[in-house]
């Protein structure tokens, strides 16, 4: 019998795997990517099993040394193949130094092996006492779960940075006007800062969706075992405070098969993917010759291979269609874990690859989001003409009205005829007579046409949440104050989290 099975659970079988299976079944091509979470919950359950008496002191600091050189793995392949490709280290392919890892590795099944059969080389026969007291399957949850808060810590930071850069450029539209729209149909004028700071309000909840998972999920399931929990009295404490874990997870069937936290995280990554894409929408539309209120920036744009003119919305039309992978991931996962029974099942490890690719697309789309929005510029004339012009102060009109006694109703039917009029004579509301408007009711004065100016249909809605332009200010300083002592949670004061 060998000294090293091939596989962690080899004793029981006779029979090789048949080979297209085994290599079917690795979930290693894909979950190497796991590597820094492996390394430090296996560095959090040495400490425990040392506490336990399971390794002595010098046998703990060689694992934990043995463990730091596993962990350099992907930064000496990065450090080869830029010495072979010349590149320097930070433009390495993450593509190659992913092959060049599960080549190194054939015999490897998964991250858990992998990590296994290094360590192995690196300090011998000691490596395989770390898997003491522990099971692949409360390893895979404590990965899953390291990752997972990391991935919404960059999300934050990302988030933050996009928020930032939404206040800046709603600041530097200052008292600029523009329409807005219901059933995309031009409703009446607000700020442009009013617009933005709708987007501010919607990612401000995602990352309140962001923060509420990560304080949902911040347990350790270190200690599970297989289901049951581990067979031996470890203090599973020292593994959740090595980790920077709120606490133990309190039920090992539970913490083994849990993956609501995969889920919550995959929910708040598609709702803000939706928010993304309704951003990116609504930039493509106002950049089109149509609208004609944004000029994109060339920096993030691309042309027509045929047509010379064209300049296109690629980086909005990718944001749109990213949101697409986001909500089928979340369905993928939903989908996933819908009726399985208790506790692990293999089908979880489909999971981790919709994970992956969420936390790829978020990563993505964060990195050129902030500078794109920075570098938007709005036409602010086009858009105050078309903010002054289709009877958008209409609504104000008729607020005049009833604010002279005459009920809303009636001021709304009285508005309705007075705009009848402007269309059939292609007049504006406050380029219609005096003596015509009072043809339609007594209660028109001259200090009507004050009333529907550009400046006091803005400031009518003078409430909070409203487009008046001290409201906005207002709004806009509360954002940024907001912003500014915004606390991210974060794993980096943890070096091994």
């Amino acid at each position: 019998m060998s000294n090293q099975p091939t596989k962690m659970w080899s004793g029981r079988f006779r029979e090789p795997l048949d080979r297209t299976f085994e290599q079917w079944q690795r979930s290693f091509p894909f979950d190497w990517r796991l590597l820094p979470q492996e390394v430090a919950a296996s560095k959090a359950h040495a400490q425990t099993i040392a506490a336990a008496g399971i390794l002595t002191p010098d046998e703990l600091a060689k694992t934990l040394e043995g463990l730091t050189q596993v962990a350099q793995r992907p930064l000496n392949w990065a450090h080869r193949i830029s010495a072979t490709s010349g590149e320097p280290d930070y433009e390495t392919s993450n593509q190659q130094i992913e092959a060049a890892i599960v080549a190194s590795a054939p015999q490897a099944e998964d991250i858990h092996h992998y990590v296994e059969l290094e360590l192995t080389r690196e300090i011998g026969a000691l490596a395989l006492k770390l898997h003491t007291g522990r099971s692949r399957n409360e390893q895979i949850a404590t990965d899953m779960r390291l990752f997972v808060r990391d991935s919404i810590d960059l999300t934050l930071s990302g988030l933050h940075r996009w928020l930032s850069a939404l206040l800046t450029l709603a600041e530097s539209a200052g008292d600029a006007v523009m329409p807005s729209y219901t059933h995309l149909q031009r409703a009446e004028p607000v700020l442009i800062a009013h617009w933005l700071l709708a987007y501010v309000s919607m990612i401000e909840r995602d990352l309140s969706r962001f923060i509420g998972a990560r304080t949902r999920m911040n347990f350790c399931p270190l200690g599970s075992g297989a289901v049951a929990g581990a067979t031996l009295a470890l203090d599973r404490t020292i593994a959740a405070r090595a980790l920077a874990f709120t606490a133990p997870t309190p039920n090992s069937m539970d913490a083994t098969s849990d993956r609501d936290f995969m889920l919550d995280f995959a929910q708040a990554a598609s709702t803000l993917g939706l928010h993304i894409s309704r951003f990116a929408e609504e930039i493509t539309l106002y950049a089109t010759a149509e609208f004609g209120f944004v000029d994109l920036p060339e920096a993030f744009s691309t042309g027509s291979s045929a047509m010379p003119q064209k300049k296109n919305p690629d980086l909005t039309e990718l944001a749109r269609g990213k949101s697409a992978r986001l909500l089928g991931s979340a369905t993928a996962l939903a989908t996933l874990i819908k009726g399985l029974p208790l506790a692990y099942n293999k089908d979880l490890q489909e999971g981790q690859e919709q994970i992956f690719d969420i936390a790829d697309t978020l990563a993505g789309l964060l990195s050129v989001l902030p500078n794109f929005t920075r570098a938007l510029k709005f036409r602010f004339d086009p858009m105050q003409t078309a903010a002054t012009t289709g009877y958008l102060n209409a609504m104000a009109a008729a607020t005049y009205l009833s604010n002279k006694g005459l009920p809303f109703r009636k001021a709304h039917e009285v508005i309705g005829n007075a705009v009848r009029l402007g269309l059939e004579r292609n007049l504006e509301l406050n380029a219609l007579p005096l003596a015509d408007l009072q043809q339609l009711s007594d209660y028109f004065a001259q200090d009507f046409f004050d009333a529907i100016s550009l400046r006091s249909t803005l400031d009518c809605h003078n409430v909070i949440g409203g487009t008046a332009a001290h409201r906005v200010a207002e709004a806009l300083a509360q954002a940024k104050d907001r912003i500014a002592h915004l606390s991210i949670p974060s794993t980096a004061e943890h070096p091994d989290a």
